[in-house]
C-alpha cells in the first residue's frame, strides 16, 4: 500500500519540477531547480542537449513485491534507482503484527544498512575524487592505489552484505498464523 501512495506523489513531484518519466529535466524555469535537491539528486550534469539527469532521494519499499513491479512498469518507472527498490517475498496480507514484528522488521534494518553503506561509499568515492585530505597521508607513506584498494574494500563489504542479508531472509523462519495473532492481541492490550 505504502508504494501504491508513494508512485502518484513522484508523478506530481516530477511535473511541478519540469522532471520527464525519464529523469530529464524538461522545465522552462529557474524557480523549478531552485529547490531540486530537497526531491532529486542530480546524475548528470545539464548540457546543451538536455537540461540534465535526476533521481528521486527515495527508497520504495512494500512487503508486497507485486506493487514494486507496478511501479517499474509505470510510466514513471524508469525514473527510481533499481538498488533503491527493497520488498519482501510475501507480504503481511492485511495482518498488522505481520507486517510489524516480522517481513517489515526485517525489510527496515535492510533499508537502513543500504542507505548507510550508500553514503559511505559515495562520501569516500566524492572525497578521493576530489583528493582530499590524500596529502596527509602520501607523506607518511600511504599511495594512491591504497586508496583505490580501500575503495574496492567497502564495495566487496556492500556487495557481501547484500547477498548474507537476501540469504539470511530467505532462511528465516516465519511465525505460525497463531503466534502472529497472539503478537496481535497482545499489542492491542497494551
Amino acid at each position: 500500500m505504502a508504494t501504491v501512495i508513494h508512485y502518484p506523489f513522484w508523478e506530481i513531484i516530477s511535473e511541478e519540477h519540469g522532471i520527464d518519466p525519464a529523469g530529464v529535466y524538461r522545465g522552462t524555469s529557474d524557480l523549478q531547480l531552485e529547490r531540486i535537491s530537497v526531491y532529486y539528486n542530480e546524475a548528470s550534469v545539464a548540457t546543451a542537449e538536455n537540461g540534465g539527469k535526476y533521481v528521486p532521494r527515495a527508497i520504495l519499499l512494500d512487503l508486497e513485491p507485486g506493487t514494486m513491479d507496478a511501479v517499474r512498469s509505470g510510466v514513471y518507472g524508469q525514473l527510481f534507482r533499481p538498488d533503491n527498490f527493497v520488498f519482501g517475498q510475501s507480504g503481511a496480507g492485511n495482518n498488522w503484527a505481520k507486517g510489524h514484528y516480522t517481513e517489515g522488521a526485517e525489510l527496515v534494518d535492510a533499508v537502513l544498512d543500504v542507505e548507510l553503506f550508500k553514503r559511505i561509499s559515495e562520501q569516500f568515492t566524492a572525497m578521493f575524487r576530489r583528493k582530499a585530505f590524500l596529502h596527509w597521508y602520501t607523506g607518511e607513506g600511504m599511495d594512491e592505489m591504497e586508496f583505490n584498494e580501500a575503495e574496492s574494500n567497502v564495495n566487496d563489504l556492500v556487495s557481501e552484505y547484500q547477498q548474507y542479508q537476501e540469504a539470511t531472509a530467505e532462511d528465516d523462519t516465519e511465525f505460525d498464523q497463531e503466534d502472529l495473532e497472539e503478537l496481535a492481541q497482545d499489542e492491542h492490550h497494551d
